[in-house]
């Protein structure tokens, strides 16, 4: 299945989810590698993004023969928004993405993110703004509403359909539910049913079995996943081939694995810089050494260790799964 926006085409319909400290240039590109139709950046405030704030700009890299990028931006005013959607098409995106959908209380207190739900008006006019800086396509991502007695989702669909939006992403849960709870993958049927453009289902969607069941209930044209690929870079693969028949990804075990890490580890060092990219690498090789059984021990000192040499040398002990196996048998059977 495929779906279009302008001249890209989205094939599979498996998107990776905008995640702040996590979905940049090295696992993007990871991710795109194993198989994705779309991956998203973190997302930019467009704010920052024009006044170069360190560390902002750096979130909309893109990289070359990365062809597969949106990149998402958020904020509270037309003008800014519509020079940020106009900047980050000439750095290459080819995709704007508009985040009406960030739940957190420093966004939605200045207004941004699912705040603009409670405010379809104004949420319009950003839209508006957005759409008419550039050629490239817009997308929106919401939540089902700002609460339960706000679940306007699909009014702002319709109206963001007619404004050019051209595809659309829903959380299922409410803004003020955060991320507790189940997501309510039926309620984003409503919003299918309200527009002709496609609607992608997202929220607790993390393996082929739930994105399944995402799209059954929701009727969605596809499924976006975001935690579901932390630490399983190869997780939309997996997806996509359950759901749509693509090739079936090969998951690294033993040596394939630690080198996948490895190179994952070097690309964030290689971008960030050895002292941010050592900490910011931690939260993904966490990931990898929760799915390897790392013993927290050893899970410890890769995860302090300061030196990137040192680290390479110890996630061949940390990622050796079948090693942690056999030591925890032995333990049980003394």
């Amino acid at each position: 299945m495929t779906l279009s926006l302008g001249d890209l085409s989205i094939t599979p319909p498996v998107l990776l989810a905008p995640l702040a400290g996590i979905t940049d240039l090295p696992f993007r590109s990871l991710v795109s590698r194993w198989g994705a139709g779309l991956v998203v950046s973190e997302m930019i405030a467009s704010g920052e993004f024009l006044t170069a704030r360190p560390g902002t700009r750096e979130k909309a890299e893109l990289g070359a023969g990365v062809a597969n990028t949106s990149v998402q931006i958020a904020g509270r005013a037309p003008g800014p928004m519509a020079e940020a959607a106009r900047m980050v098409a000439d750095m290459g995106a080819r995709v704007i993405d508009i985040n009406m959908g960030c739940p957190a209380k420093k966004v939605t207190g200045g207004y941004s993110g699912s705040a603009l739900m409670r405010d379809p008006d104004h949420a319009l006019r950003l839209i508006d703004a957005v759409v008419s800086a550039s050629d490239v396509p817009v997308t929106l991502k919401t939540r089902l509403g700002w609460d339960d007695g706000l679940r306007n989702a699909a009014e702002l669909a319709r109206r963001a359909e007619g404004a050019g939006v051209q595809m659309i992403v829903i959380h299922g849960r409410t803004r003020c539910q955060f991320y507790k709870g189940a997501a309510d993958w039926a309620a984003i049927r409503e919003v299918v049913e309200a527009v002709s453009i496609p609607v992608i289902a997202n929220g607790d969607i993390i393996n082929a079995q739930t994105a399944r069941e995402a799209l059954c209930l929701s009727g969605a044209a596809g499924v976006m996943v975001g935690r579901g690929a932390q630490g399983a870079p190869w997780r939309l693969a997996e997806i996509a081939h359950a759901l749509y028949g693509t090739p079936a990804p090969q998951v690294p075990q033993g040596a394939a694995l630690t080198h996948i890490v490895k190179e994952h580890y070097d690309e964030m060092i290689r971008f960030y810089g050895i002292d941010l990219g050592v900490r910011v690498a931690r939260k993904h090789l966490g990931w990898y050494m929760d799915a390897a059984g790392t013993p927290p021990d050893l899970r410890r000192r890769v995860l302090t260790e300061r030196t990137p040499s040192e680290v390479c040398v110890l996630l061949d002990d940390a990622l050796d799964a079948a090693a942690h196996l056999q030591a925890s048998d032995k333990a049980v059977a003394a």
